[in-house]
């Protein structure tokens, strides 16, 4: 653990070192390329559609839909089971996507039947759009999770339930875990629901081991970025990636394999999908957004975005409903979703009806592996797909 005592000078050194940094920021990827369909998804033989869905707040979200499996032919008259597949912070839905087919779980889905929508959230490559605002100016750029459970989520599930006319299944991993409990502890979404799988569940961050991410936290990197003119958080950015080498050389901070100090000792990753990985991703999203992940782990609760207030108001995950299907893994290995902080969200759960919630617990697994682990398939995905399958 990183010396703490250190980071009033720290944050003092970042204060100065953001400044001289923000004009320098790298130019956004082009929103115009192709979107993942064309890149990842029809070149392995799969029918797939390129979609937008505008939130209330006028966000446009790009959504790819796999509507079969890659070995049917013409059009399928049994009406499928719709899952909603939503991607963790700082990527975007190419991480879904970088294995082969065979070990990847949008066209594992596919190919079990079910009609595969896939999104990429706010800010992200392929959804940097809006009705009104440039994602170039400071005002695109102002919102944290809070709004993706308000706008976004019940967005994505209008649409979806809309076009399919089912109850749908819903995969998160990180924080589309966290967005989508927040989400069930207001009512939002139940009522649309057929079942969720949860993969390395966030819901408190008290005991992440990834030192980089304590030292973000409380040093208050986020705030001081704000407060610097730099309301996005783009991980290729010269200014964050300066940053990042300045928090490197701090004591107790080993970035030597920057990958595995943020997400944990994965057991399972290919090589050459890590290696697709570091030219696809990481994505990039609002600073407000690292503010509010920062507040989270200095709090020690879920609460929304604190604005000054003394007690900001708290998602209480004792009011999702008992008679909700949840499918949750975590892993031994994991840095960002502790074992001890998914214990917590799992003591929130104890009076759950235990025929509707199945746990899972991977020894070896670190955060990653549940993306893009080669094994996956074997480990969890069909695991999830059992879990599924079982609530029809």
């Amino acid at each position: 653990m990183a010396d703490i005592g250190l980071l009033g000078s720290i944050t003092l050194t970042l204060c100065f070192f953001v400044l001289e940094s923000v004009p320098h920021q790298a130019q956004p990827e082009d929103p115009s390329l192709d979107g993942l369909c064309s890149s990842s998804i029809t070149i392995h033989g799969y029918k797939c559609q390129e979609l937008q869905v505008t939130t209330e707040d006028g966000y446009i979200l790009s959504l790819q839909r796999i509507p079969q499996g890659r070995t049917e032919v013409g059009d399928s008259e049994t009406k499928k089971q719709p899952v909603i597949i939503q991607h963790g912070v700082l990527v975007d839905g190419m991480a879904w996507l970088l294995n082969p087919p065979e070990q990847n779980l949008p066209l594992i889905l596919a190919d079990n039947g079910f009609d595969v929508w896939i999104v990429n959230g706010r800010g992200t490559r392929y959804s940097r759009k809006h009705i009104s605002l440039d994602p170039s100016k400071p005002a695109y750029w102002n919102w944290c999770w809070d709004d993706m459970v308000t706008y976004d989520l019940p967005a994505i599930f209008n649409y979806v339930s809309h076009q399919t006319g089912q109850k749908i299944n819903y995969v998160g991993h990180s924080l589309g875990t966290l967005i989508a409990l927040a989400s069930f502890t207001e009512g939002k979404l139940v009522n649309q629901l057929k079942s969720a799988a949860l993969l390395s569940p966030v819901a408190y961050l008290s005991h992440m081991k990834t030192v980089l991410g304590v030292v973000v936290a409380n040093a208050f990197i986020g705030e001081i970025m704000v407060k610097s003119g730099m309301p996005e958080f783009d991980p290729k950015g010269l200014p964050v990636i300066e940053v990042i080498k300045f928090l490197c050389l701090q004591p107790g901070v080993d970035c030597a394999d920057v990958f595995t100090a943020i997400t944990g000792d994965n057991c399972c990753l290919n090589s050459s999908t890590v290696n697709r990985f570091m030219v696809h991703e990481p994505q990039p999203t609002s600073t407000k957004n690292v503010v509010h992940l920062s507040q989270t782990v200095r709090s020690g609760v879920l609460a929304k975005f604190d604005n000054g207030q003394v007690s900001p108001p708290i998602y209480n995950l004792s009011n999702i409903p008992h008679n909700l299907p949840l499918f949750i893994s975590y892993g031994g290995e994991d840095a960002l979703s502790d074992v001890d902080d998914v214990k917590n969200l799992l003591d929130h759960l104890k009076f759950h009806d235990a025929d509707k919630l199945s746990v899972q617990f991977i020894k070896d697994y670190a955060h990653a592996d549940y993306v893009m682990g080669m094994n996956a398939k074997d480990k969890v995905y069909n695991a999830v797909i059992a879990f599924f399958k079982n609530r029809f």
